[in-house]
């Protein structure tokens, strides 16, 4: 549900894939997202690969978190269960706010198209430094599911009767850094 009444808003966001084989050359989660991005009208701010490791995806989350271009965060891979799984323990004891309904929500939608299989996934959500961070499987499916069935229209100011866009620049009333980002 749109409000023709609001101007499309652009956001900055990054992409993250996370996995010791990938490449951006055959990326495919990654791509993935970078074309809706691109489709939707928003901004790929930035687009990166790391490995499996807990300090490394945390610090490009951080480093990202601080850049005034990037409003979102979008991860892809590492939430299953098998040892080298570790994006969701690098970055939910950094969120500030753990967004629990992005997890069910996105659950909800994958159920209808995988079955049970979808409680395999550990997706997740929060806010890192004025920044939504998403979390995601690292499949293109998965992707396209959280994408189309969720962000796309949270990520839009003309999503009514509430998105994520409206309330960026109030995510960081509660530190003391002054102006937060805005989008």
């Amino acid at each position: 549900m749109g409000n023709e009444n609001r101007a499309f808003v652009p956001v900055g966001i990054a992409v993250l894939t996370v996995s010791d084989s990938r490449t951006l050359a055959d990326d495919k989660s990654g791509q993935t997202l970078a074309d809706r991005i691109a489709e939707a009208g928003h901004i790929l701010a930035a687009r990166a690969i790391v490995t499996d490791d807990k300090e490394k995806i945390r610090d490009q989350v951080l480093a990202w978190s601080h850049d005034e271009k990037i409003d979102v965060v979008i991860t892809t891979g590492g939430t299953g269960f098998t040892g080298r799984d570790v994006t969701p323990e690098a970055l939910e004891p950094i969120f500030e706010k753990r967004m629990d309904g992005f997890s069910e929500v996105f659950h909800r939608i994958s159920f209808d198209k995988i079955g049970t299989s979808t409680i395999q996934s550990r997706a997740t959500g929060g806010v890192v430094n004025a920044t939504f961070v998403f979390v995601l499987p690292g499949s293109p499916g998965a992707c396209k599911d959280a994408w189309d069935g969720i962000l796309k229209a949270q990520l839009d100011y003309r999503h009514m009767p509430c998105n994520f866009v409206e309330i960026m620049p109030r995510l960081d009333e509660h530190l003391k850094r002054g102006a937060g980002k805005t989008a």
